[in-house]
């Protein structure tokens, strides 16, 4: 059936075939099959030609059946004939002379119908599609850099050896070939096969080639199918590669270097985030899985080392969603003596050189809006932000929280209750209502880059106090499309108000703690594991902060979220190649 389709959408091929028929007699040159033997015995079988199949009906089963096991028999059945004929289907390499770009760009200029008999050239990849048309074969196949096409012709072959191409070769094997270049009449670039090798025998049917593999839970979880079905799937990580790439050429020209710090850790820090908690037998102590390389880097800083920065992957046990995955990948920098406005110096440096890395100019498509990433981008601050959104002025009420609440309960939208879970009653300051109010309203408005700056010390509390504004930090959260790039901060370096920040956490922490467990014992509702875990001073790194660490900025960026913008990828799944899933039921 797939033949036949196949034919249909390339009958322009039939008055090709009737028109090289007589001339393929002639014209041809002999073409051996070469499959790799696999034993002494094997040898004495292979000195006769391979009988062919005594059911050729078999051939039309495994195109025509959607029933994946039958298929698999099928298939491992044609793995037990070869074996048994001697060959291996299984191979251990193959001497590639070219990749299939490079073949489409060195012999681009091929007239229609020239052959290329000087050329030998050697290639591998995996049949994409099969086109039978009497006395000739067309095969597709698809390396790393593209596809080309596979001609062969039966005056070339013994009848034996063509019914092998024809009956052991399924679409979604890998395949070795060898021979000439010829350009058909009809303009195709084809490899005129004169060897070929089964590298791999593929067991299972690829998605049907019309309708690809549309169920996206299943692309997820058999990524390596969605890559083989969808080919531009490949083109994200490609991408995602090169903007690493570029994110550490950026670094190194500014100056930094790279280094490593602990995935486990003794005590989770540098964020406020539920961690995945695991534990270490022969230490017998539970360990972390970090949720942010802070900490240690800017020990780094203290140990003399000025502009450091980590790629790595970072590990939160909360929520999942387009914008959420347990494990994810940022990049965080540290300079001694700077500033926050260094660092956003830095953010648009890094985004605007991936951009061009990337695209090739600095106004991208993300989902139907045109981003400018043009610098220099919007600097607010965050009561600018929400004033303009609510109108209100967040600055008038002090330190009156139940006033700021009141104000915040009046706004429509705003999540509101008398229990003590939910987010605006839960608020323990004016900043954190701020915050919540800021959160509701004016995120997801920010579609162009813009700053926001000037955060609350109740929910900063790693930033330093800001020099001109008492009860705000020099902190910024960079946004694009509505959502958290970076995070940054002129950072805290007076070891005693760290101490009593870090604390003032905890006290929060086990309020909320103490909160979701009454509504959990009385009314049997709420996450209870939002609070579950315990918060512990990282003692240590306060101990650090005390032998002095010089004034410094710090920044991290999500590159998962950027690889999003500059892919025009609607969920963060999309750009990690295996993220985690909910178990099927």
């Amino acid at each position: 059936m797939e033949a036949l389709r196949a034919w249909r959408s390339s009958s322009n091929l039939v008055g090709f075939v009737a028109s090289r028929a007589a001339a393929a007699a002639s014209a041809a040159r002999p073409l051996r099959l070469r499959l790799r033997c696999c034993s002494s015995a094997a040898a004495t079988t292979n000195q006769k030609p391979p009988p062919p199949p005594q059911d050729r009906r078999r051939r039309s089963a495994s195109t025509s059946t959607s029933d994946r096991d039958s298929i698999r028999a099928i298939r491992l059945k044609k793995v037990e004939e070869l074996r048994g004929k001697g060959y291996e289907p299984y191979a251990y390499k193959w001497d590639r002379t070219h990749t299939t770009k490079e073949l489409q760009e060195e012999y681009t200029h091929l007239e229609n119908g020239e052959i290329c008999e000087e050329a030998a050239v050697s290639i591998a990849g995996r049949i994409v599609a099969r086109r039978a048309f009497g006395k000739l074969v067309f095969m597709t196949v698809r390396d790393d850099t593209g596809t080309i096409q596979l001609y062969c012709e039966k005056d070339s072959l013994t009848e034996d050896q063509f019914e092998q191409l024809k009956a052991f070769i399924d679409i979604g094997d890998i395949l070795g070939a060898s021979g000439s270049i010829k350009k058909t009449e009809k303009g195709e670039l084809s490899v005129y096969m004169k060897n070929f090798e089964i590298l791999t025998k593929s067991l299972l049917p690829l998605p049907d080639k019309y309708h690809g593999l549309t169920d996206v839970d299943k692309r997820y979880r058999q990524r390596y199918v969605d890559m083989i079905a969808n080919p531009e799937v490949a083109d994200v990580f490609r991408t995602r590669a090169k903007v690493v790439s570029e994110i550490r050429k950026t670094m190194e020209s500014f100056g930094f270097i790279e280094v490593e710090t602990p995935v486990l850790q003794g005590a989770a820090g540098g964020a406020e985030a539920r961690p995945f908690i695991t534990y270490h037998n022969s230490l017998q102590r539970d360990l972390y899985l970090r949720i942010a390389t802070e900490l240690h880097l800017k020990r780094m800083l203290v140990g003399g080392l000025e502009r450091v920065y980590e790629i790595g992957r970072i590990f939160r046990n909360e929520g999942i969603s387009t914008r959420h995955n347990p494990e994810f990948t940022t990049i965080e920098m540290y300079e001694a003596y700077s500033d926050y406005e260094s660092m956003m110096n830095m953010a648009e440096e890094i985004v605007t050189r991936c951009a061009m890395a990337t695209h090739g100019k600095l106004k991208v498509d993300y989902q139907g809006t045109e981003i400018s990433l043009e610098r220099p981008w919007r600097r607010e601050t965050m009561h600018s932000l929400v004033k303009e959104a609510t109108g209100i002025d967040f600055n008038s009420f002090g330190q009156d929280v139940e006033s700021a609440k009141s104000a915040a309960r009046a706004l429509p939208g705003i999540k509101v209750g008398s229990s003590e879970s939910t987010s605006l009653q839960s608020c323990s300051s004016v900043g954190h209502v701020l915050n919540e109010v800021f959160e509701t309203f004016v995120e997801s408005t920010l579609v162009q880059p813009t700053f926001v700056l000037d955060y609350p010390v109740e929910i900063s509390p790693l930033a330093k106090p800001h020099r001109s504004y008492a009860g705000l930090t020099e902190r910024f959260e960079l946004f694009i499309c509505g959502r958290e790039i970076g995070n940054a901060f002129s950072e805290l370096t007076d070891p005693i108000d760290q101490r009593s920040r870090f604390e003032n956490q905890i006290k929060q922490h086990n309020a909320k703690r103490a909160a979701r467990a009454k509504v959990k014992s009385t009314e049997d509702q709420g996450d209870e594991d939002d609070y579950s875990y315990e918060v512990c001073l990282d003692e240590d790194f306060l101990t650090s902060l005390e032998y002095g660490m010089p004034p410094a900025s710090g920044m991290g960026l999500g590159i998962d979220r950027l690889v999003m913008l500059l892919t025009n990828s609607a969920s963060i799944r999309d750009v990690i190649a295996f993220p985690v899933l909910k178990i099927q039921q």
